[in-house]
């Protein structure tokens, strides 16, 4: 099965590919498809903005579409950013997101935070499959790391006991929520 990947986003096309390599006969990216389409997403939850993506892009192609929404959630701000991750602060702004991030947590103790994808994989006939993955941690008062990118130098992983952006991709990609996603979307098919 050939599978077409609903993002314009370099890093989570790389993190994507590394995890399914193997797994399908090929996976191209919407820059190797020729298409060019940013989806809005402007739905509530990552559910519902993963399906805006996967049903946008599949017009455009007969291939299976895998889309996914990614967000930061943090317990003291009621689960923000959240589905605004990315625009927390502007328009995928990964460094002002940061910094915005902090000045809000500036002086609180309640640093628990945690990372959550769904991911949709829409069939050409219209049948999808959905699976979340999440990973629990905590929001640091500094950035540690060059890894990674968007809070990943912020986020401390509980199980790898380090941030993201300390991680090699290996580690990262063993315990991160895309990975769980994405596992668990592999167990449906």
């Amino acid at each position: 099965m050939k599978l077409l990947i609903a993002s314009n986003n370099a890093h989570k096309i790389k993190e994507i590919t590394d995890i399914l390599s193997g797994k399908f006969e090929e996976i191209i990216s919407l820059k190797q498809a020729g298409i060019d389409c940013d989806p809005e997403e402007n739905g509530t939850t990552f559910e519902q903005n993963a399906t805006i993506k996967a049903t946008e892009i599949a017009k455009f192609t007969n291939m299976c579409v895998l889309a996914d929404d990614t967000g930061l959630c943090v317990d003291y701000l009621g689960g923000q950013p959240g589905v605004n991750s990315a625009r927390y602060a502007g328009n995928h702004d990964d460094k002002a997101n940061r910094v915005k991030l902090l000045k809000q947590l500036e002086g609180i103790e309640n640093r628990k935070a945690h990372f959550e994808t769904c991911v949709v994989l829409l069939y050409p006939d219209g049948n999808k499959l959905i699976a979340h993955g999440f990973v629990e941690g905590k929001i640091l008062t500094e950035e540690l790391g060059e890894n990674g990118f968007g809070y990943d130098s912020l986020f401390y992983c509980n199980e790898l006991s380090k941030t993201f952006g300390e991680a090699t991709e290996e580690e990262k990609n063993r315990v991160s929520h895309r990975a769980r996603a994405l596992e668990n979307l592999l167990k449906l098919l």
